[in-house]
């Protein structure tokens, strides 16, 4: 038996490593800086047009260039969008996605619809982005407090009355595997007392986006996501919400 040792193959893999420490490290740069001039933007906006723009509705439309931007110059990453016409941007929904991974946000972005997000109170205190979401007045959930739950359902009550829809991941956290998780009941009960329509939101493929211990970007990922057809919540009354959920769960798992 004879061993054949290529004497080149450590150089070739040091030259790739170096190139993609180069790409990645530039990926971040340019992330970190689109983050940063979003947040001071916003803030510019949310200043001069405080009086009219209560709602922060041209504000929170500011995140619909960064989330292109973002995902557009990283060279990992392709986004495949479809049912953006089951969107009727002059309705108010409770819209409900399944949750992979933190670029979901950039990814839920492309919809270009206004609404609140209900996010947990620690991603609020992430620099920049976490500014941006109390800028445009997301909704905050710190979990296990009772009392904060309450104040986030009325918050939320509040925004679709005043006709901007909520949105939840109703897993409540992103899911470990390909499997979503249970979906919590709020959002359902919630959609039902107001008698707005459930928009279902299915993403696929961004749970590898992020590297998982490490900073480096190594593979290319596509990413999916599907607006599905509104749910009408007319014909259920509040103790259909373990229905509306499950139908809802199917849907976005089935899509």
């Amino acid at each position: 038996m004879h061993l054949f040792i290529d004497n080149h193959t450590p150089l070739i893999y040091h030259i790739d490593m170096l190139k993609k420490m180069a790409s990645s490290a530039s990926i971040w740069i340019i992330t970190f800086t689109l983050t940063a001039v979003l947040f001071f933007v916003m803030l510019f906006l949310t200043i001069i047009l405080f009086p009219f723009d209560r709602k922060r509705k041209i504000v929170h439309a500011q995140c619909f260039w960064w989330a292109g931007a973002v995902v557009y110059s990283n060279p990992y990453w392709t986004l495949r969008v479809s049912g953006l016409e089951n969107i009727d941007h002059k309705k108010t929904y409770i819209v409900v996605a399944n949750h992979q991974s933190l670029a979901d946000i950039a990814v839920i972005y492309f919809t270009r619809m206004q609404f609140k997000w209900v996010a947990k109170a620690a991603l609020f205190k992430v620099p920049f982005i976490g500014w941006c979401m109390s800028l445009a007045r997301h909704i905050k959930l710190a979990r296990g407090n009772f009392g904060s739950i309450k104040k986030v359902y009325r918050e939320a009550a509040g925004w679709l009355r005043s006709g901007v829809s909520v949105l939840f991941f109703p897993e409540g956290t992103r899911s470990g595997t390909d499997e979503m998780g249970d979906f919590q009941n709020g959002a359902f009960k919630l959609a039902i007392k107001e008698g707005v329509p459930i928009l279902p939101i299915s993403i696929s493929g961004t749970r590898d986006t992020i590297p998982k211990g490490s900073w480096m970007f190594e593979t290319k990922v596509v990413g999916v996501m599907k607006v599905l057809p509104p749910i009408e919540t007319a014909g259920f009354s509040p103790a259909d919400f373990s229905r509306l959920r499950d139908i809802t769960r199917s849907a976005i798992g089935s899509s």
